[in-house]
């Protein structure tokens, strides 16, 4: 079942126009939770452009989370509101295009648009009011340290969590500080590696085999090698902890846990090669291998559902570790999500990369919401 996701936008201008920027926040539709946040500074521009560019830029972030999601779309402009609901006419030359390129980033049936006052839109209007001040002292907005999850009804009082999402291509300023840097390790072999069975977070929780113990060792003396890495973080389940820890003794670092790194759920497929799920369940296989919505069978989560679940974690590490040289210890389905989301590829792309036990990849995110991949897949130190 596809996500729903609430967008609240704003934007403004000092002097209409005027030194302007916007900002955007996005919830989980069920909870309220904040999810994704952005915010930009846009140059000279009027109010409406600003408040037009926050709506696509929560958009943009609600479609990198799910493109298949329905949208809320909640706004203090009585204009934008009107217009995109198509009671209003758009006669403006700089609103006609913007808002044409909001309309193509989900289909219409599934973004509906409505009016909040201003007191109900604080978040969004405090991160455009943040944007502006950093343009005004020449740098790039950045988010603040996450808060404790909210419930819907608290949502409008929830601080943001997250990073910015805007893209401002190559053309943006060259200063925008230290990038962090997720290294994203996957865990050694387990018993169940060699023989390519599913092994998610719903079936045995195998341990490290002796060969994934070696790999994990080979792996740290690499990693202490490299000299960069200041903190490190895991999932929950064994391979991953153990894995984690044999490096991090290596490092003389604490290991900190993150729920949403673990893997997938694989339903009924837990423990089973693809052959032996082929012959049992064909028809979720064909459709699992069609659609990111698509569940395993008897499986609760899929490509979209895990998605969800590790934009939050990886917001939730970014804003954690500003600036510095993170480890991340995880599962193929978690590390090859975090490689596809920062090349903005599509979820089948998911199904073109190879990623071997405890191979390393890398990726930095910049303060401007750009991420660039370092490196993908590198098991040298195997060698």
């Amino acid at each position: 079942m596809a996500a729903r996701f609430i967008v609240e936008a704003d934007g403004g201008s000092r002097g209409n126009p005027g030194p302007a920027g916007y900002g955007a926040v996005v919830r989980d539709g069920d909870t309220g939770q904040l999810v994704a946040e952005a915010a930009e500074f846009i140059g000279h521009a009027t109010n409406n452009v600003a408040e037009y560019r926050g709506l696509i830029a929560g958009l943009r972030a609600a479609r990198e989370l799910d493109p298949d999601a329905s949208v809320d779309v909640r706004m203090d402009s009585k204009l934008v509101v009107e217009q995109m609901s198509g009671r209003w006419k758009i006669k403006h030359p700089d609103m006609q295009p913007l808002a044409a390129e909001a309309r193509t980033l989900f289909p219409r049936g599934r973004v509906t648009y409505t009016w909040i006052p201003r007191e109900r839109n604080k978040d969004a209007d405090r991160l455009a009011n943040e944007a502006m001040d950093a343009g005004r002292d020449g740098r790039q907005w950045e988010p603040r340290k996450p808060a404790a999850p909210v419930d819907a009804a608290a949502a409008v009082a929830a601080e943001p969590l997250g990073k910015s999402v805007s893209k401002v291509g190559w053309a943006a300023p060259a200063d925008l500080g230290t990038p962090t840097t997720f290294v994203l390790l996957r865990h050694g072999e387990t018993p169940l590696t060699p023989q390519k069975r599913f092994s998610g977070s719903g079936g045995s929780d195998p341990e490290l085999s002796d060969k994934g113990r070696w790999q994990a060792e080979r792996a740290a003396e690499a990693l202490a090698a490299r000299g960069s890495i200041q903190a490190v973080v895991a999932s929950p389940m064994r391979r991953t902890r153990q894995t984690a820890e044999i490096v991090a003794a290596r490092l003389g670092l604490e290991v900190r846990y993150e729920e949403g790194l673990r893997e997938v759920d694989f339903g009924a497929w837990e423990g089973l090669t693809f052959a032996e799920v082929r012959e049992r369940y064909p028809d979720d296989l064909t459709a699992w291998l069609g659609s990111a919505k698509a569940r395993p069978t008897g499986s609760s989560e899929s490509f979209t559902t895990l998605t969800h679940r590790v934009g939050v974690a990886r917001d939730k590490v970014l804003a954690r570790y500003p600036g510095r040289t993170v480890l991340v210890v995880s599962h193929v389905s978690p590390i090859k999500t975090l490689v596809r989301l920062a090349l903005g590829a599509p979820p089948d792309s998911m199904y073109r990369m190879e990623l071997s036990a405890a191979s390393i990849c890398a990726v930095q995110y910049y303060a401007d919401g750009n991420a660039s991949l370092r490196l993908l897949n590198d098991a040298s130190h195997l060698r």
